[in-house]
């Protein structure tokens, strides 16, 4: 059974940056978030809030990972894995990332997951990310487990 909910308007920089930092507390070791949506739909700006709600450091500098696929971060109860898969031309090439590993261990948010092929954990948590003449919105789905988990940044 799947979990959705959404679309969820993110009109502007800082509804996007509360609802990161709500996600953040919300999530373990071993969750995987797949950031799906175009170019300027909001991802990178989405896993830096929440990287930095989640190290408890709004001033932590947090690159994108364009060029060198994978930034980690060393968070105070689970690594944190920001991939952006948009250059990747092979999905074996995230058995040489180490990203297989990390997805059972750290907290990984991945941007172009649609690059991962048939890799993408089954357990995973999608954000569908959207730009609109009013900002941005956000459509979440996943197995039914997340549906509690996520219940008080949906409420």
């Amino acid at each position: 059974m799947q979990f959705t909910a959404g679309p969820i308007p993110l009109p502007d920089e800082s509804r996007s940056h509360a609802f990161a930092t709500a996600m953040a507390p919300l999530l373990r070791a071993g969750d995987t978030l797949l950031l799906s949506g175009p170019i300027g739909a909001g991802k990178s700006f989405f896993a830096r809030a929440l990287i930095r709600a989640r190290l408890g450091n709004p001033d932590e500098d947090v690159p994108s990972p364009t060029f060198t696929l994978v930034q980690s971060y060393e968070g105070p109860e689970a690594e944190i894995w920001h991939c952006d898969l948009y250059r990747l031309s092979d999905p074996f090439e995230l058995l040489e990332l180490g990203l297989e590993e990390a997805m059972g261990r750290a907290i990984c948010l991945i941007e172009w997951p649609d690059r991962m092929g048939d890799m993408a954990p089954p357990e995973a948590l999608s954000l569908d990310f959207a730009a609109t003449n009013d900002g941005h919105r956000v459509t979440l789905s996943g197995p039914e487990a997340w549906r509690e988990r996520l219940e008080p940044l949906l409420a």
